[in-house]
C-alpha cells in the first residue's frame, strides 16, 4: 500500500504554508490542481509521485512530490519532501536611474536654480 497524506497537512509540512487552515482555504477556494486536475477538498489523499499546482505569494509553485512528511519540521527537512518544477522566476528589471548632475558631487543652491530657471513650472 502507497503512503497517502491530507492535501492541506501535506502543503503545511512542506512549508508552502504558514498554517493549515491557510492552505486548506486556498484548496477549497479551487486554486490548486493535483496531476493537472482542480481540487477543492483538502482532504484529498496525495502521495509520491503526485504533481501539484498552486499559487503561492504572486508566483505559481509546480511541485512534485517526493516523500509524506512525519512532521513539519525545519526548512532542510520540508525542502527533501519536494522536486520543484517550476520555471526560474525572471530577474526583477532594475529600476530606471535619475538623471545625473553634470558635476562631481550634489549641485550647490546656484547650480539648483540653474536647472529649475527652464522648468515651466516653476515661477521665476
Amino acid at each position: 500500500m502507497s503512503e497517502k497524506i491530507r492535501l492541506d497537512k501535506w502543503l503545511w509540512q512542506a512549508r508552502f504554508f504558514k498554517t493549515r487552515s491557510l492552505s486548506a482555504k486556498t484548496i477549497s477556494g479551487g486554486h490548486v490542481r493535483v496531476n493537472s486536475l482542480k481540487v477543492a477538498k483538502p482532504a484529498s489523499l496525495v502521495g509520491p509521485g503526485d504533481v501539484l499546482t498552486f499559487p503561492q505569494a504572486r508566483i505559481i509553485r509546480v511541485v512534485r512530490i517526493v516523500a509524506c512528511g512525519d512532521r513539519r519540521g525545519p526548512a532542510p527537512e520540508a525542502q527533501g519532501l519536494y522536486e520543484d518544477l517550476s520555471p526560474p522566476a525572471p530577474k526583477p528589471e532594475a529600476p530606471p536611474k535619475a538623471p545625473k548632475f553634470e558635476g562631481k558631487g550634489r549641485p550647490t543652491k546656484r547650480d539648483r536654480r540653474k536647472l529649475d530657471i527652464g522648468r515651466p513650472d516653476r515661477l521665476e
